[in-house]
């Protein structure tokens, strides 16, 4: 469903992303993990088709974004960590018109949309305009927009961020439900707590690369981390010391 060969970004000297390769079928809930500056907002860009690879090839659900972007981005829907809306819209209006982008309206639209809405007790706000929503809303607002026109792939860069515990709890379920009925769901995290348990397989990117892939018992195999968290498995790859230099740095 997403397939990445030799994928790169370069800014001047500095390679953001490092010939990345990697297949995520359809039906799959795939984490991105990595410090921060590892490539992994980079990537998804990349693979939602905002920003232009330096080299590589980009398939989504077997289209090449390079050869026919229109049809690629067609079965997307991106989820941005932060939320841009057009704030002169309300709640519904803002849905009819990422809907209609897709080619898609009437009736179904119009119910598909109510529903995302109701979801996210978002409802009672549907015909207010969004510059009176809290950021909290726009986030959920931005959720429900990647999927009112039922993509067959979504990526997600952050999805909790600005959510209480309600909506996230939600959201993680409407991921497993929407995966499990054949759709693929790509997303960067740092909270590690919920890409161990809601994640099928992992990536985790370190300096632009790709240093692990797979089930946590991928990981913990090829890493020989035994019964290891992923918190652990992370520190390790990435080489975050800050936690045991914590004494040295309070007794200094």
């Amino acid at each position: 469903m997403i397939e990445l060969l030799k994928l790169s970004k370069q800014y001047g000297d500095f390679t953001a992303v490092d010939a990345i390769d990697l297949v995520v079928p359809r039906g799959e809930l795939f984490g991105v993990l990595g410090p921060n500056g590892a490539g992994k907002t980079t990537t998804l860009r990349m693979i939602a088709g905002i920003l232009k690879p330096t080299a590589g090839t980009i398939r989504v659900a077997g289209v090449d974004m390079s050869a026919d972007p229109i049809t690629a981005k067609s079965k997307l829907g991106f989820i941005p960590d932060r939320p841009f809306i057009y704030e002169k819209l309300t709640g519904a209006e803002f849905l009819r018109f990422v809907a209609g982008l897709y080619d898609q309206q009437g009736d179904e639209v119009e119910h598909r949309a109510r529903e995302l809405l109701a979801l996210f007790d978002l409802e009672e706000w549907r015909d207010e305009l969004v510059e009176s929503y809290s950021h909290g809303m726009r986030q959920k607002l931005i959720i429900s927009s990647a999927f009112v026109h039922r993509p067959e792939v979504i990526v997600v860069d952050e999805p909790m961020v600005g959510l209480d515990p309600k909506a996230a709890r939600i959201l993680k379920d409407l991921f497993r439900e929407y995966t499990r009925r054949g759709h693929t769901i790509i997303f960067s995290t740092h909270t590690l707590e919920v890409a161990e348990s809601l994640c099928d397989r992992l990536a985790i990117i370190v300096h632009g690369k790709i240093r692990a892939y797979g089930t946590m018992t991928d990981l913990r195999r090829d890493l020989q981390g035994g019964e290891r968290g992923l918190e652990e498995i992370f520190l390790r790859l990435t080489g975050e010391n800050a936690a045991r230099n914590l004494v040295d740095v309070l007794d200094a």
